[in-house]
């Protein structure tokens, strides 16, 4: 079988992301068989096509860290041919072949069936909206109530930061929405938020070990300095659920938000995360969990300016979830 791929090579001034003509062998291992209908924009995907970017074990490679479709052939009883199905995380996209190819094979094990969702919904959620569903799950699970207070959403602009936004409010929560593009402020009271603020912590605003305890709890997907201002200024109690670093891997703190405050730091991978419980939650991204303002959160290209759309996260140029049609469009 031969299909349409967009394929990262590298060459001598970096690496090419083109589209290909590929065989059986850019399928990969796997006992299940995908059509891809969509996939999306991920930082991670950006990452892929950047030299020195450090997620991409060896080229070439198919990106696409998540993809959406139908079943097409499967070895697995649990898995039918027209199955709607979702698979992100794990190897995709860095180690395996993704999402950016008119076909995909995956363990079993990775495939998520979907439910309540189409898969042009899911590829707009996609490992970003996942993330932030993961985000907000933490906070429940650590009995953060929408009565515990204001809760603050960092980087709201950006994938994990808008899907996170519009389920804290659809829970009703009072969510707080911090970003630098202060132009989106429509955009953010849209989906939810009851304010929207710059980036923390303001400017010539300084670090401090403690500092005015504002929020029940955060959704950070920035990292850096501004989580540790986050920490300085969660309320008693409270929880910082993190998923990102795009303001830095280092993190000057002091335990004191932890041992005087009792904050808890909670972490959040999703490219790992076992497959009973991925299955379990995105049941609930069909229910409870599933934002109610999807459509004004999605962009869509054509996986052809793929490329383009990626250069445009990277540069911190892009806003919202992009889905890109993998099917009808090479």
């Amino acid at each position: 079988m031969e299909f349409q791929a967009m394929v990262a090579r590298k060459t001598d001034s970096g690496i090419a992301l083109a589209r290909e003509t590929v065989g059986d062998d850019f399928l990969g291992p796997g006992e299940v068989t995908i059509k891809v209908h969509f996939t999306s924009a991920n930082y991670k995907d950006g990452l892929a096509i950047t030299p020195g970017g450090g997620v991409v074990r060896e080229y070439p490679i198919i990106p696409g860290i998540d993809l959406t479709g139908e079943v097409f052939a499967s070895d697995n009883p649990e898995f039918a041919p027209g199955d709607l199905v979702v698979a992100h995380g794990y190897d995709i996209g860095v180690a395996h072949n993704g999402g950016f190819g008119e076909y995909a094979r995956v363990p079993a094990d990775w495939v998520v069936k979907l439910d309540g969702l189409t898969p042009r919904e899911a590829a707009a959620l996609g490992t970003a909206g996942f993330t932030a569903a993961m985000s907000v799950q933490a906070l429940l699970d650590n009995r953060i109530t929408p009565d515990s207070g204001p809760v603050l959403v960092t980087g709201a602009t950006g994938g994990v930061g808008s899907v996170a936004v519009d389920i804290l409010a659809g829970l009703g929560f009072e969510v707080i929405a911090s970003t630098g593009k202060l132009g989106a402020t429509e955009l953010l009271t849209a989906l939810g938020a009851a304010s929207v603020i710059g980036r923390l912590p303001g400017e010539g605003e300084k670090l401090r070990p403690l500092g005015k305890a504002q929020w029940a709890a955060a959704v950070d997907s920035v990292g850096g300095t501004s989580l540790a201002h986050i920490l300085s200024t969660v309320k008693y109690g409270g929880a910082v659920a993190v998923s990102g670093l795009t303001g830095g891997t280092d993190l000057p703190t002091t335990v004191m938000p932890f041992i005087l405050r009792g904050v808890s730091l909670l972490g959040v991978d999703s490219a790992h995360f076992p497959i009973k419980p991925r299955r379990e939650l995105w049941a609930r991204l069909a229910k409870d969990l599933k934002p109610q303002h999807l459509s004004l959160l999605e962009n869509y290209a054509p996986i052809t300016e793929a490329e383009a759309v990626l250069h445009s996260i990277l540069e911190g140029n892009h806003s919202g979830r992009t889905v890109l049609g993998v099917a009808g469009e090479f």
